[in-house]
This record gives structure tokens, sequence and C-alpha cells, in this order.
């Protein structure tokens, strides 16, 4: 059965997706763009660079969804002329007629990248696309317990669904394998900081922090691979 979903505008005007079947959206209604920048941006990819000497890093996104972190990362690599292989997992592609009605590209952080996120969502499925010379794209139709990867990545953006909605995928069997995926040093940044999720990840070895929120949330993790 296919999932119907809902273009609904957020606090900092750009759009996000409710999906009624599962009562949930894709970001923040605090802010769509604002929240993505803060968690995966701010606090994920800028804070992994400072704190690592890399010459490349290698993401990896657990669910693609409308592509926003996606094309913030795209735009961050172009900013600062950096190099990013950048997978990203999606069981449930959205259509076409969808993600042409989003508004990112309005925001600030994100003008003139309208072209950029077409690319994004017309790239071939299963295959590297090189979308410029500084950010590679893979986009696999898998859930995060199907798929295998034979290098390690660097930083995982774990953005699933909230685990109320979306259980199985913040299990600590899924979360070994998503974490055994990780580099030494890597890490792990995601808007959830439930404490099962937070003992989940120290379980499995992870230094696990916990970050001031984005607006409208109290608390986010970072966790690294030690």
């Amino acid at each position: 059965m296919e999932r119907e979903f809902k273009i609904i505008n957020t606090e900092d005007g750009s759009n996000s997706i409710f999906v009624p079947s599962l009562q949930e959206t894709y970001h923040s209604t605090f802010g769509a763009v604002t929240e993505s920048q803060y968690v995966f941006i701010q606090e994920g990819l800028n804070y992994f660079l400072n704190a690592n000497n890399k010459s490349q890093v290698n993401i990896l996104e657990v669910g693609f969804g409308t592509g926003l972190n996606a094309l913030l990362t795209l735009s961050f690599c172009e900013q600062w002329n950096f190099p990013i292989d950048y997978t990203t997992l999606e069981p449930f592609p959205l259509d076409e007629e969808i993600t042409n009605t989003l508004n990112f590209c309005e925001n600030q952080l994100l003008f003139r990248k309208e072209l950029k996120f077409q690319q994004l969502h017309a790239a071939d499925w299963g295959k590297k696309v090189a979308i410029t010379k500084n950010f590679e794209l893979s986009k696999i139709k898998k859930r995060l317990e199907e798929f295998k990867h034979p290098h390690q990545f660097d930083l995982i953006y774990f953005d699933a669904f909230a685990p109320n909605k979306q259980p199985e995928v913040w299990e600590i069997d899924v979360l070994a394998h998503a974490t055994g995926m990780l580099a030494e040093n890597g890490m792990l940044v995601t808007y959830c900081a439930s404490r099962q999720f937070r003992r989940n990840l120290t379980a499995l070895g992870l230094e696990v922090e916990v970050l001031k929120g984005p607006p409208g949330k109290l608390e986010m993790v970072r966790a690294v691979k030690t």
C-alpha cells in the first residue's frame, strides 16, 4: 500500500511532508531547513571536520527523504571546495510531483540551488553519480538492515522517523549494523535523544554526547566511535 503524503509549511518558511498513516512529519515543524542545518551540518559535518584532519568525508545517510540533508551537504562542500562521497538509503522514495513542490531553495542557505536539488532527485538509484566535482551521490533503495558496504563511513546522518513511529530502525541490532560501518573516530549524529537510544549506543562502545537541540527540541545526540 502506497503512503499518502501532504506538503506542510514549517516555522522558518520551508516545507516539510506530513505522513497521515504515521502521524509524523519528515522534519521539525519549527523549521525544516533550520533543523537539518543545525543537526547534520553544524553539529555533524562541520564539527567532524574541525575535529579530524580529512581530505575527503564519506557520509552515510539513513533516510534520503526529501533530499534536504543531501542538498545542505552539497552546498557545504561547494562553499568550502571540499570533496564528499555521499551514500543515502531510502526504501520509500518520494514521487517527483511531490519533490518538485518543495521550496527549500527559497531559504537563504540554499538560494540558487534549484538545479542541484533537481539533479539529486533525478540521479539514478543504485549508481554513483557525480553531481558536482566535489559531491558524489549514491542513492540506495534499501532498508538500513539490508544494506552492506565494502568501505567504512566517517559520518552517519541518522535521520529515520522517530523511535515511536519506526521502532525497528532504532533497535540495538540495527544500530550495531550501522555503527559497525563507522571508521575509527567516525561519528553518528541525529535529532533523537531518547534514553534507550543513548543506552544502546553506549552499549555498542560509542562515546555519546547529548547536545542542545534545534529550535523546538531540548536535546540531540552526537556519538563517536573511539
